[in-house]
């Protein structure tokens, strides 16, 4: 049976991974740029662009690949939030769909703190979820 700091590594290392697999395919998408990556920034309001998405996916892979890193991982995690709180300006300025849309970018930055939290025992010595005395 896995200890219980086995545990949490391990799933740390999935939520962050799973934020990495996302950011990686919604970066190369935008890297690409994809026809559908340009209709939707058009539909978002900004003008059709190839070379704003480039920009955009740059931002995101390099932001992404810091986080990947466990040396870097804070500055990435710290990016990825400012990336999705980006993200949930512009849906929140379109109108879209509140849960669906609009918190989107809110959930994939509380993964990707979540999973750095569980597998950073820096992060979660300057985050404690309870009190030093409460462990006794």
């Amino acid at each position: 049976m896995p200890s219980p700091s086995q545990l949490r590594q391990v799933t740390g290392s999935v939520m962050s991974g799973l934020v990495v697999a996302f950011m990686l395919l919604d970066g190369g998408m935008k890297l690409v740029p994809l026809d559908i990556v340009v209709e939707t920034s058009t539909d978002l309001g900004y003008p059709p662009s190839a070379e704003l998405a480039r920009g955009l996916g740059i931002v995101a892979l390099v932001s992404t690949g810091l986080y990947a890193f466990p040396r870097t991982a804070m500055l990435g995690a710290i990016l990825l939030t400012a990336y999705m709180g980006g993200a949930v300006a512009t849906h929140l300025r379109v109108g879209n769909p509140f849960f669906t849309h609009m918190l989107f970018g809110v959930y994939l930055a509380v993964l990707a703190w979540g999973g750095l939290y569980l597998r950073d025992a820096r992060i979660r010595s300057l985050l404690p979820l309870r009190s030093p005395q409460a462990e006794t």
